[in-house]
C-alpha cells in the first residue's frame, strides 16, 4: 500500500477504505453518508469570510420600504441617517418629526436647527457627525415612540453604530439614552457623565426639542458637549 504523502490524502484513502467495506456489508464502524461526509470534511480549511463588515448602504438596502411596525402607515419617508460614514461623533435622536418626515432627513425643523448650532459651537460640521434616530418613521402626532415600535427599529440602529465604529455616541432624550444604555433612568440622571455601549462612550443629554421649550437648560447640555470635545481633543 502507497503510504500517504500528506493528511489529505491520508483522510481520502481512509472514506475510501470505509465506504468499499460498508459495500461489503461489514459492520463494526459508522459508515453512514453522514459520517463520511463528515470526514470527508476533515483536514479542509474553511474558506475566509471576505466579505468585510456592512456598510451603511447594505444596512439601507436591508431596511428597505421598511413594513416591521405600524408605524410604516402613517410616514411620508423612512429617516435612515445622514453624515460622515466614519463620524467619529454620532447623535442619536429619538424619532423623526413631520420636517425629517417630509423630508427624509434627521434633524432638519427647528430642534435640528438648535442642534446645529451645538454642532458648530464645537467647532465641527453636521458633514463631519453622523445624525440618526432610534426608530425611522414619525411616531403619529409627535407621541412617544411605543415599546414594540422601538424593538422593530432597534436593530437598524445597532447595526448603524457597528458600521459607523465611532468614538463617541451622543444620545438625544430619554428614549434613545434609555434603548443603547438598557436602563430605564431619566435623562436627568443620566447626563453629564460617560457610560458605555459595547466599548463606546455614551454621553446622554437633552433632546433638543427639550431645549426649546426649556431654555435654561442650555447650560447643562453644553457642559455634556464639553466633556465630549476633551475627550475628543477638541480645544475648547
Amino acid at each position: 500500500m502507497k503510504t500517504p504523502a500528506n493528511i489529505g490524502e491520508a483522510i481520502d484513502a481512509l472514506q475510501s477504505t470505509l465506504k468499499q467495506l460498508a459495500g461489503w456489508g461489514c459492520r463494526g464502524f459508522d459508515a453512514s453518508p453522514e459520517a463520511l461526509a463528515a470526514l470527508g470534511q476533515w483536514g479542509h480549511v474553511p474558506p475566509l469570510d471576505t466579505s468585510g463588515p456592512e456598510t451603511l448602504e447594505e444596512i439601507r438596502s436591508d431596511l428597505g420600504d421598511c413594513r416591521r411596525c405600524r408605524l410604516a402607515a402613517g410616514r411620508n419617508h423612512i429617516v435612515f441617517g445622514v453624515g460622515d460614514p466614519k463620524a467619529r461623533l454620532v447623535f442619536v435622536g429619538e424619532g423623526p418629526g413631520a420636517d425629517e418626515d417630509r423630508q427624509g432627513l434627521p434633524f432638519v425643523g427647528a430642534a435640528g436647527q438648535l442642534l446645529n448650532k451645538i454642532i458648530d459651537a464645537m467647532k465641527l460640521s453636521r458633514e463631519q457627525v453622523y445624525i440618526c434616530n432610534v426608530i425611522k418613521c414619525r411616531p403619529p402626532g409627535n407621541r412617544n415612540p411605543e415599546p414594540d415600535e422601538i424593538a422593530a427599529c432597534r436593530p437598524f440602529l445597532e447595526r448603524q453604530l457597528a458600521a459607523l465604529k465611532p468614538e463617541v455616541i451622543c444620545t438625544l432624550g430619554t428614549f434613545a439614552a434609555q434603548t443603547l444604555l438598557e436602563t430605564t433612568q431619566p435623562v436627568s440622571r443620566l447626563r453629564g457623565r460617560f457610560h458605555s455601549y459595547n466599548n463606546i462612550k455614551v454621553m446622554p443629554t437633552y433632546h433638543p426639542a427639550y431645549l426649546l421649550r426649556n431654555p435654561d437648560q442650555k447650560r447643562a447640555v453644553w457642559d455634556d458637549m464639553r466633556k465630549i470635545m476633551v475627550l475628543l481633543q477638541i480645544p475648547l
